[in-house]
């Protein structure tokens, strides 16, 4: 009996032994899994993008009702989340964010049909093209459930909580679907009043004939009258407009660089309106074209911009993204044609007197504005393309150049030092009538009324 006892000791013993070697190696190894999860996360942030699935929750949330949504505390502002699965099944929120105080951020995606709601962490990308601001143009990206394909998502500090009260966004792009347009333009931001009336009637009737179908601009203020000639092309179908209130929420600067105005971001968040206006036509338009409203594209050896992008894209098979040189026709040199008296009274500059443009300066920045396949973009600043699939091509002046109607940049230049450029001239007969056309109904057409 005690022999058995003494052997049944020894049987305990050895139990108890095997149970602190397995609790050893166990937790080691719960520790060397956590080093690596860690290691992970630091290296490669979309690894922390997992999903879960908080079974009791559904979906919840107010709808978003605007085109720029702050979140709480203001340092995170949402445009729109765009699903995006070109590399993964993604959903890419562009919005704006406080890139020092802004680290972590989660998708709740609302699923359905059950109505469940899975949490994702985002990953935070701040474009590099920030210059200096605190906030800049960001992509808040997230896994997406491979068990359903949410339809809303809104976007959370923590998490975990409450979201009855957060915004609930659409994610847009989520059929693929044939493009209805060959070329969208995408005009960021009209702002400061903006009244050059002529000269954007001019600018639209230009890019019609060249082949644009589709304008797309982003709104924070203008004139009275320009609100009348906006409503003309808003009805005419070529125009629309995504209302941009940034300085609602922020302190904007007119400069492009912090050092030049020391506010919360630079030119009314322009750069986070191009991405925004990229992805938007992303499925619908074949060709996205970013200028500003008193710049054209104009091409030196085809009648049109489909002549040209063909042209191109046959040169340089795969590239979806081409560089235009700006060239600046001085708004000061006037040449005395196409003096037409009912122009006179409408502000802004009548283009066609403006064929004088200023020699490049060589070792000196020119600045370009771009044409994309929208599909082939990431990210976009206002003169390049940041990250792209496949290469960027410089397209030669001698193809196309930028036609840039604004004040000289080299004002001290004498006339005679200027280069005569009558490209314009081309389109003289088609663009004179249909500006007579819009005036017309817009313009001379409110002056009359005031008149009688």
């Amino acid at each position: 009996m005690l022999a058995m006892l003494h052997c049944g000791k020894k049987q305990i013993g050895a139990f108890l032994a095997c149970i602190l070697i397995f609790s050893s190696v166990f937790f080691s190894y719960v520790k060397d899994l956590q080093l690596q999860n860690n290691i992970a996360r630091k290296n490669f942030p979309q690894a922390a993008t997992t999903t879960a699935s908080p079974v009791i929750e559904l979906c919840k949330g107010k709808p978003a009702q605007n085109a720029i949504t702050p979140l709480k505390g203001n340092r995170t502002l949402i445009i729109t989340p765009y699903f995006d699965d070109r590399e993964k099944k993604l959903t890419r929120v562009i919005g704006i964010v406080h890139h020092e105080d802004v680290k972590e951020l989660y998708c709740w995606f609302c699923c359905q049909p059950d109505g469940k709601i899975y949490v994702s962490k985002a990953s935070i990308d701040v474009h590099s093209d920030r210059f200096g601001f605190p906030y800049g143009a960001t992509d808040i990206n997230c896994l997406e459930p491979e068990s359903c394909d949410p339809t809303h998502v809104s976007i959370h500090q923590f998490p975990h909580g409450d979201i009855d009260q957060l915004p609930r966004f659409e994610i847009k792009n989520r059929k693929a679907e044939p493009f209805p347009v060959d070329f969208t333009l995408c005009i960021s931001a009209m702002f400061g009043n903006y009244n050059s009336v002529l000269q954007f009637i001019q600018s639209m009737e230009m890019y019609k004939i060249l082949g644009v179908q589709k304008v797309m601009i982003y709104k924070n203020n203008c004139s009275h009258l320009m609100e009348k000639v906006l409503k003309f092309y808003i009805e005419e179908g070529i125009v629309e407009i995504i209302p941009w209130p940034i300085d609602s929420h922020l302190k904007v600067s007119h400069g492009w660089r912090y050092s030049m105005d020391s506010k919360d971001i630079g030119y009314y968040g322009q750069i986070t309106a191009l991405n925004d206006c990229v992805y938007r036509n992303m499925q619908r338009s074949k060709f996205v074209i970013l200028n500003d409203a008193d710049e054209i594209i104009l091409p030196l050896k085809h009648p049109d911009w489909k002549t040209m992008m063909h042209s191109l894209q046959q040169q340089n098979p795969g590239v979806g993204v081409f560089l235009f040189e700006n060239h600046i026709f001085p708004k000061t040199v006037t040449t005395p044609v196409f003096n037409i008296s009912s122009w006179n009274a409408v502000p802004g500059v009548n283009i066609l007197q403006h064929v004088h443009r200023e020699p490049i300066i060589k070792k000196k920045f020119n600045p370009r504005k771009i044409i994309v396949d929208p599909k082939k973009v990431i990210q976009t600043s206002v003169h390049s393309v940041l990250r792209a699939y496949g290469k960027s091509v410089k397209v030669p002046r001698d193809f196309a150049l930028i036609y840039h109607c604004r004040m000289p940049l080299q004002a001290s230049l004498p006339r005679e030092s200027l280069i005569r450029d009558t490209t314009l001239w081309k389109y003289n007969s088609s663009l004179i009538t249909n500006v007579n056309k819009v005036l017309h109904q817009t313009v001379l057409q409110a002056e009359g009324r005031e008149s009688g």
